[in-house]
């Protein structure tokens, strides 16, 4: 898919919905997904997300009582190769409170693109098209990308 070629040597910001859509083998998305994984797990970019990625994906598992779903988004949010799960430091935290002031951002969504801008990221990857705006110069949001192939 040229949209995952195009993402080589750079840092990708993840948010949460396209992990739980991969993991979860969301059918309307999977195919996309399974490349994009493929390419991060390749080594042919990196992935940063906030570690408020992980509590958001453990809520369905725990709510259910499914601790194997529970134990594979740990692994894969705190061991993958190519994935960094970064803590909430000062600096995101601030960059944080910067967006939310200057756009309205919610919390959550003003932390994962908080952690993006602070590791760096050139691309984001989402499936909520109210977050593309100026904080990153590539949203990728993920049901247009389906859309448009």
């Amino acid at each position: 898919m040229e949209w995952v070629s195009a993402l080589r040597g750079s840092t990708v910001g993840l948010d949460t919905a396209p992990l739980i859509y991969f993991i979860e083998e969301n059918p309307l998305y999977l195919a996309s997904l399974r490349r994009f994984f493929a390419a991060v797990d390749q080594g042919h970019f990196s992935v940063v997300t906030s570690i408020l990625t992980l509590t958001e994906v453990l809520i369905h598992p725990l709510r259910q009582g499914n601790y194997r779903l529970a134990a594979d988004y740990r692994r894969i949010l705190l061991h993958a190769n190519h994935i960094n799960t970064l803590p909430l430091s000062a600096e995101i935290a601030e960059e944080a409170a910067r967006l939310r002031a200057r756009h309205n951002l919610r919390t959550p969504d003003s932390v994962q693109i908080a952690t993006a801008i602070t590791a760096g990221a050139t691309s984001f990857l989402t499936n909520d098209s109210q977050l593309v705006g100026p904080w990153i110069p590539n949203v990728l949001v993920l049901s247009q990308i389906v859309a448009a192939s």
